[in-house]
């Protein structure tokens, strides 16, 4: 991952994810649906029946974890070792083994949605979502080693790489007691293509300027373009969701007006009644009570 390859492919993978996400998060905004279960429009049924209920970003974390994970050992020239042989012996490759556990557990992740969504009885979403927050926990410690002996415009990058991870961790763990609420899916989806494309804009920075020529580390004023940079990637990704938002609420409504009655009718989803529990038990009980009052007594 520490070249231009190893920035921009990751970059591209969140970006993807995020529009994604971005469309489906507004359908469901439109329709006022459910965003953990979403339904699709019913499919023939044959012998290719199951491929519809594949789990397919599940499946696309699974190839791009793996890719990556090929990728970052066939980089390291002579194998990718933990420690060398001398005495005392050294760990070797530091910041390679951290780049492959980013990468082991982009794949653990992409496992679990689809042994959730597909193997199980019962789709886990809890499950699906502690994994996810255990992977942006550990991304944010080790990007925090990460920029350990880095400095000027290096650091300046994976500083504001580390901002927009550490939000995307508070969004998820907020999600883990509120996990169909549209605010935070909105704000996750934000902090993902953000997180995508400042990896890509990272890979041109750090290894292939526009300019053809390095940035400078002593030079105040590329360090402050850094974050002007960061700031133009917020008003794109911002302006990003609004389009989509625009162009999906136009399609449905003019174009696919048929999907009102039919895109979300059969999601498996059912809503909790609003009130304590308690309170909806007395309910039941008084109106137990009301139908046996009904009933005729008969004599013995």
């Amino acid at each position: 991952m520490g070249n231009f390859i190893g920035h921009v492919f990751p970059g591209l993978f969140l970006v993807l994810y995020g529009l994604y996400q971005a469309i489906v998060v507004s359908k469901a905004v439109i329709f006022n649906a459910s965003l953990l279960y979403p339904s699709c429009p019913p499919r023939n049924k044959g012998r290719w029946a199951m491929l519809w209920k594949i789990s397919y970003v599940g499946l696309l974390k699974m190839v791009t974890g793996s890719f990556l994970i090929v990728y970052e050992i066939n980089c390291v020239k002579g194998g990718l070792i933990l420690m060398n042989r001398d005495m005392p012996p050294r760990f070797m490759y530091p910041k390679e083994w951290q780049h492959l556990t980013i990468f082991i557990l982009l794949t653990l992740n992409g496992c679990v949605d689809i042994l959730s969504k597909n193997l199980l009885p019962q789709r886990c979403v809890v499950l699906e979502l502690g994994v996810r927050i255990l992977t942006f926990y550990v991304l944010l410690l080790l990007l925090v080693s990460h920029t350990q002996g880095t400095v000027g415009v290096e650091l300046q990058v994976h500083s504001l790489l580390i901002l927009v991870v550490f939000l995307l961790m508070l969004v998820l763990t907020a999600e883990l007691w509120a996990p169909g609420m549209f605010h935070l899916w909105l704000i996750e989806t934000f902090l993902f293509l953000m997180m995508g494309s400042w990896l890509v804009q990272a890979g041109f920075i750090l290894f292939k300027p526009v300019s053809s020529y390095p940035w400078q580390d002593d030079d105040m004023s590329d360090i402050m373009f850094v974050t002007t940079f960061f700031c133009w990637h917020v008003v794109i990704n911002a302006l990003c969701l609004l389009g989509i938002y625009g162009f999906s609420f136009f399609w449905y409504r003019c174009y696919s007006p048929s999907l009102k009655l039919t895109g979300f009718n059969e999601a498996p989803y059912h809503a909790s009644p609003p009130g304590p529990v308690y309170k909806l038990l007395q309910e039941v009980e008084e109106s137990e009570k009301d139908d046996q009052a009904l009933l005729p007594t008969s004599s013995p």
